[in-house]
């Protein structure tokens, strides 16, 4: 009976006329209901790719598994004690890698909750990792959200996965089997995942460039931190998607290489990119004791780029 009430609330929100305009949750039901055909009383296994494939898509990744190891691992080792696994997707919504406790294992594997799994929205209808990556933005589906009735025993908290060029590569989901698991505390886990998220996707993105220096500054969003990879000339040659999307550097195209100073401006107050590169200065010639070779040495640039960056910023 529980699956026929899911079904009929699903049918009859996709079908009002201004659900889909006032609901996120709402529009994503349409979108799998009507564009993508599926039917939310259909009590079929996710789909799983099969193992060569699943080798394949771990490889074109494989930096990013390298780097997204040690967090997964801290991030299960808050939440895996709560009945919750941790799973990190590429963009298709397929599952590279997960973390479960031996308790829950089985109820995970039974959920579909595993490596191999698909999980877009085209396929599994609304869901953490499907949605999240279909709107490409943090979410959270609590249990009678999902799309599939059967998926309401199950609440996910997803946050997406930027690549050091700005395009999607993945999400990061922590999936709950817990029943008596409240939207309270499935919010508080959201709120570590997008932080974890944010975590993998600047570590992926200093791997990218090793020889640059990167340039940090604080939004304002607890989940976001805007990084520039600069050169030796101080020149732009790389940016997170956050740092793309403050500065209008687009979201995944190739960055025109432009010098910092031009991008972050100089007028009126400094902004946090040129506090945290004043800082930067002053603390490298503190430790040379005011010799601006040791400094520059340091900082791994020239000593004339550390002239033209003391003068820039005004620096004696």
């Amino acid at each position: 009976m529980a699956q026929l009430n899911h079904t009929d609330v699903v049918i009859e929100t996709v079908q009002s006329s201004s659900a889909a305009a006032v609901s996120r949750l709402a529009a994503s039901w349409r979108r799998s209901l009507v564009n993508h055909g599926l039917d939310p009383s259909n009590q079929r296994a996710p789909d799983r790719v099969d193992a060569s494939g699943l080798r394949l898509r771990r490889s074109t990744l494989d930096r990013l598994m390298t780097i997204a190891a040690p967090r997964l691992d801290q991030l299960f080792g808050l939440v895996g004690n709560s009945g919750c696994c941790v799973l990190l997707t590429d963009s298709d919504g397929v599952v590279l890698d997960q973390r479960a406790g031996s308790g829950d294992a089985e109820t995970f594997e039974d959920w579909g909750l595993c490596t191999g799994a698909v999980w877009s929205e085209a396929a599994e209808g609304t869901n953490g990792i499907g949605t999240c990556l279909a709107e490409r933005r943090q979410v959270m589906i609590h249990r009678s959200e999902h799309f599939f009735a059967r998926n309401t025993a199950m609440s996910c908290m997803d946050a997406p996965i930027h690549g050091a060029d700005g395009k999607l590569i993945g999400a990061l989901d922590v999936s709950s089997c817990r029943a008596d698991q409240t939207e309270s505390i499935s919010r508080l886990i959201a709120a570590q995942v997008a932080q974890t998220a944010r975590q993998i996707e600047q570590d992926n993105f200093r791997a990218a460039f090793p020889g640059a220096r990167i340039i940090v500054a604080s939004s304002g969003e607890a989940a976001d931190a805007l990084l520039l990879a600069v050169d030796e000339d101080d020149i732009v040659i790389g940016a997170t998607h956050a740092a793309r999307r403050a500065f209008g550097l687009g979201a995944d195209a190739a960055i025109r290489p432009q010098p910092a100073s031009d991008l972050l401006g100089r007028s009126g107050e400094a902004s946090g990119f040129e506090r945290a590169e004043r800082a930067a200065l002053k603390r490298a010639l503190a430790r040379a004791g005011g010799n601006h070779s040791r400094a520059a040495k340091a900082l791994g640039i020239s000593r004339a780029t550390l002239y033209r960056r003391l003068n820039r910023l005004e620096l004696d």
